[in-house]
């Protein structure tokens, strides 16, 4: 797993990459070798732009894009595959299962839009903007949202006092000072040790073993 800018990943596994949430405050990506798959948690720009789905579907033609209703709505123009809690995708190599359906509440003026949680090969765990809990599974890798018009750092942290994940880092994090984002990657760090994880600061470019 690679972390790019904001909530963007890359899960390669086999010689085959699958991205997730390539959005507006990512920047423009290259080199990612065989893409064979697109996950877009929500509509929201900063998951998703059309630059970037034509960028990505020039280097890889015809890839299977999945998202909730709100982004095949949102992104009319593109071959969306809609998913919703509960669905699992099999894509060689890749097993993907998803969670939740609502965005979190940013503030009652402003409706809340679909979104999806995805669970990767039963390890790498991915909320979107959301503190959807994928009950019954152990999640070895989370993907923890740290800043956000909706996040309140205590909310955060009982999210992943929730999951227990044995490894974790911060994501969704571009909204932040460099101050604020040490900060709340602090407090996460400490809601994952409490339950016997370990916590890792990591910057755009930089992975993990999932």
């Amino acid at each position: 797993m690679t972390k790019y800018e904001h909530a963007a990943l890359r899960v390669d596994d086999s010689g085959k990459s699958l991205l997730i949430d390539i959005g507006s405050f990512t920047t423009p990506l290259d080199n990612l070798g065989p893409v064979i798959g697109l996950v877009l948690t929500h509509e929201h720009a900063d998951h998703w732009t059309p630059e970037h789905l034509d960028r990505i579907l020039k280097g890889a033609p015809g890839i299977p894009i999945y998202a909730p209703e709100g982004v095949a709505k949102a992104a009319a123009g593109y071959d969306i595959t809609v998913v919703a809690p509960g669905d699992t995708v099999d894509l060689d190599p890749f097993t993907l299962e998803f969670f939740g359906g609502e965005h979190a509440v940013i503030h009652k003026t402003i409706p809340v839009v679909d979104n999806v949680g995805v669970l990767v090969n039963r390890s790498l765990y991915y909320p979107g903007d959301s503190y959807a809990v994928p009950r019954g599974v152990d999640v070895n890798l989370l993907a923890a949202p740290i800043g956000a018009p909706w996040l309140k750092i205590g909310e955060a942290m009982d999210f992943v006092l929730a999951v227990k994940p044995k490894m974790a880092f911060g994501t969704h994090d571009m909204t932040l000072s460099v101050i604020g984002r040490d900060m709340a990657r602090a407090r996460l760090k400490w809601a994952t040790e409490e339950n016997g994880g370990e916590f890792f600061f990591l910057d755009p470019g930089e992975g993990l073993d999932a």
